[in-house]
């Protein structure tokens, strides 16, 4: 909808009266084809998704508080696809390339920034594992280089390079592609595309339990009624166990408070996105001039989204190993998420031994990057009834054959 200025002028203050709603506000029906319960990213995309490619619009997204208020809304907005193994850089790729097209696909603006992420290595094994990972990469046409140490000081001249440091660096790993996006865009657009096309959003909606008969999901149970639907999906990032376990599926997923603080804003001094395993941090400058730090998950189990001192206090003094230029810059605000966290550090996008009930969670701190890629081939694996090829290596399966895909050297840190 094109607005002048004067529109524009007169619709703000009227305080938007007659502006449309983003996406609409619906209750629930009685059945759907499909329920996906979790109104976070990659419910969202998963709605639009089987919607758009799919043509399945009776779809209710349920979400027990309100449009971007979990994990999506808590998160520090990275993007990559520079991960080892073939089935992790794979899938990732396929998501980095959804998210070149996003803007355009959803009609709304994502904010997507291509503007590099840097991997720095602090030893020689960091070093090898990276040539590793780059060589990988390189091989499935995913864009990736090493960086030496002189290039390094022409291209993030605030960074410490001092052989002096605690922690020397000694190069880096790089990709172009990779960058951030806007979160709450991210959500708002998914969810303003699926409305569009007929999905229903039902906020405050909290599923209690599942109705099951002879291994065969029949409806959920919220607090504003019970819903009957042919299939149920549950996308719900940091309580993916608790929500299958009601539904009978016992899932090898754990979950933990993840933490990360901005600063106040500045001018703009760093254009790229730089992360250290070594240090355990990472950091880039949002739009606004904050930085936006991010540490790695606290390693007790819990669902709390408090921060702990301890965690922001490491944290700062990895930043400032990195970047001691920044040492009287001021906090402005910290939150922690809640991640769900696999033991092979890869998400689970399955079926499950309940016919009609599937599984989308367990992403770690890759869940971010993965709204796009995730949503579409999660969509693709609801409505056939088949795992997309490229769900196929993440099924629930893989724990009791084996074939694990360990992702921990390309997702040992929070990004």
């Amino acid at each position: 909808m094109q607005y002048s200025a004067w529109r524009l002028f007169k619709e703000g203050l009227s305080n938007h009266q007659n502006w449309p709603e983003t996406w609409a506000t619906k209750t629930a029906k009685p059945r759907y084809d499909v329920v996906i319960v979790g109104g976070g990213g990659h419910g969202l995309a998963t709605a639009y998704y089987l919607a758009k490619n799919h043509g399945i619009r009776n779809v209710a997204v349920l979400e027990k508080g309100y449009i971007g208020g979990g994990n999506s809304g808590r998160n520090t907005t990275l993007v990559r696809s520079n991960y080892l193994w073939n089935e992790s850089s794979r899938f990732y790729e396929h998501s980095l390339k959804l998210w070149e097209d996003l803007t355009q696909d959803i009609n709304y603006n994502v904010m997507f920034s291509q503007r590099g992420i840097y991997s720095l290595g602090h030893s020689l094994q960091d070093m090898r594992d990276m040539e590793r990972r780059v060589s990988a990469n390189v091989l499935n046409d995913i864009d990736a280089e090493m960086v030496s140490l002189e290039e390094l000081k022409d291209r993030i001249p605030h960074l410490n390079l001092s052989d002096k440091a605690r922690y020397p660096v000694m190069g880096a790993a790089y990709q172009a592609r990779g960058g951030t996006a806007r979160h709450d865009a991210v959500v708002w657009g998914f969810a303003r595309a699926a409305s569009r096309l007929g999905v229903d959003i039902i906020q405050g909606c909290e599923v209690l339990d599942f109705e099951r008969e002879n291994d065969q999901i029949k409806s959920v149970k919220t607090n504003q009624g019970v819903i009957r639907a042919d299939k149920v999906a549950i996308v719900v990032a940091g309580h993916t166990s608790v929500l299958a376990n009601k539904a009978g599926v016992r899932l090898p997923i754990s979950s933990h408070p993840l933490q990360a603080f901005v600063s106040e804003p500045m001018k703009p001094v760093l254009d790229t996105v730089v992360m250290s395993n070594a240090v355990h941090g990472y950091i880039s400058q949002s739009d606004k001039g904050d930085l936006v730090i991010g540490a790695g998950i606290d390693s007790y189990n819990g669902y709390s989204q408090r921060g702990s001192p301890h965690v922001i206090e490491h944290t700062a003094q990895a930043i400032l190993e990195l970047f001691p230029c920044f040492s009287r810059v001021r906090m402005n605000r910290q939150w922690a998420g809640i991640v769900d966290t696999c033991p092979d550090a890869c998400p689970i996008i399955s079926k499950t031994k309940v016919k009609g009930l599937y599984v989308n969670g367990g992403w770690g701190t890759g869940g971010f990057k993965a709204t796009p890629g995730s949503g579409h081939v999660f969509a693709a694996t609801i409505a056939n009834d088949h795992p997309h090829p490229l769900a196929e290596p993440f099924s629930i399966e893989r724990f009791s054959t084996g074939h694990l895909i360990d992702e921990h050297g390309a997702a040992g840190v929070a990004h």
